[in-house]
């Protein structure tokens, strides 16, 4: 992604700042843009939340935002996306990007030549009419983000015909060539080559005029002004040697090399936008999941609705073969859904009363009446598409060189191409050879191939990640996951199953079972923690009467605490009873064994002037996931250490490390101690990728290279996570690392092609060894190649189903 350097111009720019609310605001923004080197002065209005900033033109938008935040207020901005249409190569990308951050309030600016899309970060004054000007002023067309999902305007022609009839009209033209390989020798007369090849010159060849023409207006340089300088030197020369001939004899003449090149690339060009298409199969496949109309019950009628007038609380009624229209719960019927394109499971799951469903879900058998929970963009597949969105338009880290090398390309190749020329005419003196081989050197140098390498392997590697439950957020986050070498898991709903059962409650003497238990509901009835769900369902199972404690506190990493009848109680771990200094006593060895057997223990303690006082102890088992042992052994076999991270006593978490054969085991860490391991592990040297799905992970998924998050746990996990698997399925995990690995493998092997294809083919061109035609040829096979190579990721199969990409 580019970053805007500088604004243009000294004229008084709009920032809108947000979180100002009184007067003093107004000063302290003030102040704070006045300090900024290079600007003048800021002026700012509480009634319309701007500062009018005059300022030098070396100073950086990002130096105000700065200046604001630090400040303690904001910027408000958006992110735009724009369709841009006549791009060709890298070196239209890069054009692009520059004109856009030269719009004043412009932040950041990120083009997709495969998308054909700009992604645009800027102030919220900013207008998208803005943003269109500047494309088109740098010779390109603008049309809105959702013009490809409109309805296609009827076609009396299909798009191939451009390529069908410039072949038609060149295979005349090459014939000769053709037919003195086998002996035969024939010409076609002057005049009927230049009748032949003059429309595909500038008739089906005029979009490289017009593109280049753009170009060259902007005062910089791409791949059809190489196409057209070409083939227009070839054109060009054969009609000043048909001028020149007398009567007798007939000279070469070089139309078949114009107009074969124009058929070459024009063919290239139309096999790319057909490959292209097939990047973008994922996500058409889950727009092509969302419902139009939902059956919705009201008043006791059912009706059919439009999706869109679906509200929070309307009960959808789901027949069987239909989509699911919303997100909701079941309230009423059973049956089984398929949710296959969503999460990647490839079997039907079973939803009953009180299960959630999922919006683009397909009901099997059975009638459902789902109440709806979210609706629009905030349901699963609304942010599932969102997601992959984002990460197809990214770009990833490797691409800032692509970028760097297609800034400048053209012009280079002009200036290998003149040479060229010169330094035939000085060593051979042949005019006529000294152009054809320039001709060669621009044909052939195209920078198309490096504008596609990087971006057509994420979308398809992205896309096929998508359709097996694994959402990768950023191309960075798939840069980085290849290079993993350790993997941190945290226990309890990542490797466990997360729904923990309460499988022993030990009383002290004097205490009885059921006011053990009573206490610790009372303790637990604010709590969403599992440990506090397996407590209350057991509590309410021996039909114990509690209510919720007085002052119910949670201690982070330790436990709970609050007031019951008058007294103070504490439950938390073992941690928490060293703290308060509290004696186990004969439990201690009871405790020691459940611990030994991979249960946790809780602790209700009683605080009393006298000392704290253990009244018993709860036990809960947590069944591992029955793929967990599986997804270790997978990541040991590709050379992957592991790693457990947490918060559970060491008896527990050394039983989990046994049972699945996991490295090292770091038990009792408190979840903002989680972190601080993970940087250790770093510090080792190691890439270190996290897994986990709660709250007390997210500093530890943050801190790691790669955050990989469960979908089946918090939502500010999955924030947080590079990348989130829409299943708790711990094999996802080997997946998302291996489809990571395969994707950077096909942008190593892209950008090797693109790079190699120019540093062999441009000296061959410039020493004679390869004739325009030829160099045509390998030009349109290059683009081609490296968008059919980023498609064979298609092919790759998921460890964790054991299927292959969905057609």
């Amino acid at each position: 992604m580019s970053t805007a350097a500088s604004l243009p111009g000294s004229a008084p720019i709009l920032l809108p700042i947000t979180g100002m609310s009184c007067a003093s605001c107004v000063s302290r923004v003030e102040k704070a843009l006045k300090a900024v080197p290079g600007v003048h002065g800021a002026e700012v209005n509480l009634a319309t939340e701007q500062a009018s900033v005059s300022l030098d033109a070396a100073v950086g938008i990002q130096a105000l935002a700065s200046a604001v935040q630090r400040a303690g207020y904001g910027l408000d901005s958006t992110e735009r996306t724009l369709k841009v249409e006549g791009m060709t190569c890298a070196s239209c990308v890069a054009r692009v990007e520059k004109a856009l951050l030269k719009v004043p309030g412009v932040m950041q600016a990120s083009v997709n030549l495969a998308t054909e899309k700009a992604t645009v970060q800027a102030l919220s004054t900013v207008s998208d009419s803005a943003l269109r000007t500047a494309i088109e002023k740098a010779g390109y067309g603008t049309a809105p983000d959702d013009a490809e999902a409109r309805p296609a305007a009827t076609r009396r022609l299909p798009d191939w015909w451009p390529v069908a009839l410039s072949a038609l009209l060149t295979v005349p033209l090459v014939a000769p060539m053709l037919l003195q390989l086998i002996g035969i020798g024939w010409m076609l007369g002057g005049w009927w080559q230049l009748a032949l090849a003059s429309p595909i010159q500038f008739w089906l060849g005029a979009r490289f005029y017009i593109a280049g023409w753009k170009a060259l207006r902007a005062k910089t340089g791409n791949m059809d002004l190489l196409v057209a300088l070409g083939t227009s030197a070839a054109y060009g020369l054969s009609v000043y040697l048909m001028a020149g001939h007398g009567p007798h004899g007939m000279p070469h003449l070089y139309f078949e090399a114009s107009a074969a090149v124009i058929t070459l690339v024009l063919l290239g060009k139309w096999l790319e936008v057909r490959a292209k298409r097939q990047t973008t199969d994922a996500i058409r496949a889950l727009n092509a999941l969302r419902p139009s109309t939902a059956r919705v019950r009201r008043e006791g009628l059912e009706l059919e609705v439009p999706v869109e007038h679906v509200r929070i609380g309307d009960v959808v009624i789901v027949r069987p073969g239909d989509r699911v229209a919303v997100d909701g719960e079941v309230i009423e019927g059973r049956s089984h859904v398929d949710e296959s394109l969503i999460t990647g499971e490839s079997r039907p799951v079973t939803k009953a009363v009180g299960d959630r469903v999922t919006g683009g879900s397909v009901n099997s058998e059975g009638l459902l009446a789902v109440k709806t929970l979210a609706i629009g963009s905030e349901t699963t597949l609304a942010r599932v598409i969102r997601l992959v969105e984002s990460a197809q338009a990214a770009k990833a880290p490797v691409q800032r060189l692509v970028d760097r090398v297609s800034a400048v390309f053209v012009p280079v190749v002009l200036g290998i191409a003149l040479v060229t020329l010169l330094a035939w005419l000085a060593v051979a003196g042949n005019v006529e050879q000294a152009l054809v081989n320039a001709v060669a050197v621009l044909v052939i140098a195209c920078p198309c191939a490096l504008g596609l390498a990087t971006p057509t392997a994420i979308m398809v590697g992205t896309g096929v990640a998508a359709r097996h439950g694994i959402l990768i957020k950023d191309a960075q986050a798939l840069e980085v996951a290849h290079a993993v070498n350790v993997v941190a898991f945290d226990k309890t709903g990542t490797l466990t199953a997360g729904r923990p059962s309460l499988v022993a409650v030990e009383p002290a003497s004097g205490a009885s079972r059921d006011e053990l238990l009573e206490a610790a509901a009372a303790l637990q009835m604010t709590s969403t923690h599992p440990l506090a769900s397996a407590v209350l369902d057991q509590a309410r199972s021996d039909r114990l009467a509690f209510v919720a404690a007085d002052a119910g506190t949670a201690l982070p990493g330790r436990g709970v605490k609050g007031t019951v009848r008058g007294q103070e109680f504490v439950l938390g771990n073992g941690r928490l009873l060293h703290e308060l200094g509290a004696q186990a006593g004969e439990l201690f060895e009871r405790a020691a064994k459940l611990e030994r057997q991979g249960n946790t223990i809780s602790w209700l303690i009683l605080k009393r002037e006298a000392g704290p006082q253990v009244l018993g102890m709860l036990a809960f088992g947590d069944a591992l996931k029955p793929s967990a042992r599986a997804a270790v052994q997978r990541l040991q076999a590709q050379g992957i250490r592991t790693a457990l991270l947490t918060g559970d006593n060491r008896g527990s978490a050394d039983f989990v490390g046994r049972e699945l054969g996991i490295d090292e085991v770091h038990a009792e860490v408190l979840p903002g101690d989680k972190a601080a391991v993970v940087q250790q592990l770093r510090a080792r040297g190691s890439i270190v990728a996290m897994v986990g799905d709660g709250i007390n992970d997210a500093p530890a998924l943050a801190a790691a290279d790669v955050g990989i998050a469960m979908s089946t746990g918090t939502d500010v996990a999955m924030e947080t996570a590079g990348i989130t698997l829409m299943r708790g399925d711990p094999l996802l995990v080997a997946d998302a690392l291996d489809i990571s690995l395969r994707t950077w493998s096909k942008i190593r092997q892209n950008l090797g092609w693109a790079f190699g294809y120019n540093i062999v083919g441009i000296p061959l061109a410039t020493m004679g060894l390869l004739s325009p035609v030829i160099a045509g040829a390998a030009m349109a096979f290059s683009s081609v190649s490296v968008v059919s190579n980023a498609l064979t990721l298609r092919r790759w199969r998921s460890a964790a189903t054991g299927t292959g990409a969905k057609p």
